[in-house]
């Protein structure tokens, strides 16, 4: 068995959410799971509550993070934490693509419920 295992992320499929965006499963092991989500110009998650610890990476643009009754706008290099069973949601009101890699921590036993 290879240690080594390198995703090419261009080349996961977008998996199927509630959301309607570009949401790719980079990373799924027993304690965690990650996912790239790349949103369009004017796009937005749905509010939803994930079960456990959220954190995210933003990797390219800026874009609009409101977790509780919070609301910050961020940028590339930027690092969220999202409390487990907080409401939450990005939204992207830039001209320009938005991505940001999400690490659930640990794995979700349950799902995600959109508000």
């Amino acid at each position: 068995m290879d240690a080594m295992k390198i995703v090419d992320i261009s080349r996961e499929p977008i998996s199927k959410t509630p959301h309607n965006v570009d949401a790719r499963r980079v990373y799924d092991t027993e304690h965690a799971t990650a996912v790239v989500i790349t949103l369009a110009p004017k796009e937005a998650l749905k509010k939803h509550i994930t079960p456990v610890d959220v954190f995210f990476y933003v990797l390219e643009g800026t874009g609009i993070v409101e977790i509780g009754d919070e609301r910050a706008e961020v940028g590339k290099d930027h690092l969220v934490e999202s409390p487990a069973k907080i409401p939450h949601r990005w939204i992207n009101e830039s001209d320009q693509t938005f991505k940001v890699l999400v690490v659930k921590v640990p794995r979700p036993t349950s799902s995600t419920r959109l508000l």
